[in-house]
């Protein structure tokens, strides 16, 4: 009875050390350690939930590049429309060639409106008169709490850039008074990239710590559930002998009643 209740528990403590090498995991369910497991699933979630986090501020530091690349464009724009009106306030111009400016000038205004409707990504425009002032709100943490970054007015006649659908250098006159507005429009589009491309780095710096914080909960999981495979797999070798020595404990004592019934012989 002796050999055959110590097998029995060399038995379910090798069963307990294969389970453990087979998942990897000392803590592998609930009846393996309630409390332990309780406070690891938790920490699962949090990890899951950080996964929406991560996602919310990729696709706002998307919709943001999206949007400095078209207000970098609509900059080049402006500046090309100050060379245009620049040549247009030259008096000594002939007719035509006054034309041909106030066209390409038209061409590169209308361009402007162009570029900052198509500054799209997944439905969100920072730079239209419509929705821009919205700015884009990313998730910060599991909470719910959010991070935003801020809408640039880029439409002609906005608050950033003052020439409108309507201006022209058709004269000298309209040529002097397009300029000052290119002018203004250009440092006011200047000051709205560069808060542009702060909210971007904000985001990027706020989806690197999450990553980072995601990977630091992960090991903390780990520390708590994860199995020392080197440890198990040395204790692995130690039970399976004692199961043989077992075995042969339980053979022993097996034997010594046909030794006992021999002295009746």
């Amino acid at each position: 009875m002796i050999a055959l209740q110590n097998l029995s528990v060399t038995n379910s403590e090798l069963q307990t050390v294969q389970n453990r090498i087979n998942t990897g995991k000392s803590v592998s369910s609930a009846k393996d350690n309630g409390a332990i497991w309780a406070i690891a699933q938790g920490q699962r979630a949090e990890i899951g939930a950080l996964n929406a986090v991560k996602d919310s501020l990729n696709r706002g530091q998307s919709a943001v590049d999206v949007a400095l690349s078209a207000g970098e464009s609509v900059s080049d724009l402006l500046v090309q429309m100050k060379e245009k009106s620049l040549a247009a306030t030259d008096k000594s111009l002939t007719t035509s060639a006054r034309s041909a400016l106030n066209e390409d000038f038209k061409a590169i205004r209308d361009q402007i409106a162009t570029v900052v409707t198509n500054a799209k990504f997944n439905g969100v425009n920072l730079l239209d008169n419509s929705t821009g002032t919205n700015g884009y709100k990313a998730l910060a943490n599991t909470t719910g709490t959010t991070i935003k970054v801020a809408g640039e007015n880029l439409s002609l006649g906005g608050a950033n850039v003052t020439v409108t659908a309507t201006t022209s250098i058709g004269t000298s006159t309209l040529a002097s008074t397009a300029l000052g507005l290119v002018n203004a429009s250009i440092d006011k589009v200047s000051a709205s990239l560069a808060r542009l491309g702060t909210g971007s780095k904000s985001f990027g710096t706020h989806l690197t710590f999450v990553g980072k914080l995601q990977d630091t909960i992960d090991a903390g999981v780990g520390n708590m559930v994860d199995a020392d495979l080197a440890k198990e797999s040395a204790r692995l070798q130690a039970l399976q002998t004692k199961q043989q020595l077992g075995v042969q404990a339980l053979s022993i004592a097996n034997s010594s009643t046909s030794i006992l019934l021999g002295l009746f012989r």
